[in-house]
């Protein structure tokens, strides 16, 4: 059996990001097979058993992770010349924190913006949700390779779709020369197609759309996993409650 980098490992398992990984070994917080570890780049092999300390795990405790509903004309990520990035919509006046609530809305802090990044993206001209987390572990579950995470979008299209072409975007198009992944595509009414997707090709709706002979006319994402945008007023923005998984 072959050893692999415990960093690798520890992200691999989902217990934190490759990044967190190391500095946590760097400060004495993992422990292999009940042994403190503090040496960078140890291999370990994979049947062995990895555990944090409380500080870390305390650590990862406090990491926010926020549930945004993004107007159109936002982006996700790096600003652009005349945009601004989603970002900057995180403010205290913005806390959506319905009378209902199950639970009291977590109290913003300055630091909840430090290394607060889009874990995934939703274009320019897209609105809907969008998941912005320091948590490693949730970027690597939205984003990684592996990623298994479902997406669900409302698309409002002109245009005249067969039978046989509602199959084909279910299954049988490609994109940048390789074939996408099975879809669950229906009509939601009329004018307006429910997609369900979990791969996320740029701008891939819009040119599946193209594909048939579709023109959208507006795209809205409204589920990520079992995490819904429910009633959050656009514009506004929420923090993952305890429980709540994607």
């Amino acid at each position: 059996m072959e050893k692999i980098r415990l960093s690798k490992l520890m992200s691999e398992r989902g217990i934190c990001s490759r990044r967190e990984a190391d500095r946590f070994i760097e400060l004495g917080w993992v422990f292999v097979d009940g042994e403190r570890i503090s040496e960078l780049g140890i291999k370990i092999f994979p049947t062995q058993k990895i555990a944090l300390n409380k500080a870390a795990q305390a650590q990862q405790t406090d990491l926010v992770t926020i549930l945004l509903n993004k107007p159109i004309g936002y982006v996700s990520g790096q600003p652009e010349p005349g945009y601004q990035p989603a970002v900057t919509l995180i403010k205290p006046e913005n806390l959506f924190s319905p009378k209902q609530a199950m639970q009291p809305a977590k109290r913003f802090q300055p630091w909840h913006l430090k290394k607060l990044a889009p874990a995934g993206r939703l274009d320019i001209d897209s609105q809907g949700l969008l998941v912005l987390t320091q948590d490693g572990r949730i970027a690597k579950q939205m984003i990684g390779e592996n990623s298994r995470i479902e997406k669900e979008y409302l698309v409002r299209v002109e245009g005249v779709l067969p039978v046989a072409k509602l199959a084909l975007l279910n299954h049988g198009l490609s994109l940048d020369g390789q074939a996408l992944k099975p879809a669950q595509v229906s009509w939601q009414n009329r004018d307006q197609l429910c997609f369900i997707l979990n791969e996320g090709k740029k701008r891939q709706i819009r040119r599946m759309c193209e594909l048939v002979g579709l023109k959208v006319t507006g795209l809205k994402r409204v589920r990520i996993g079992k995490v819904r945008l429910g009633n959050l007023p656009e514009g506004q923005w929420r923090y993952l409650e305890n429980g709540e998984k994607f």
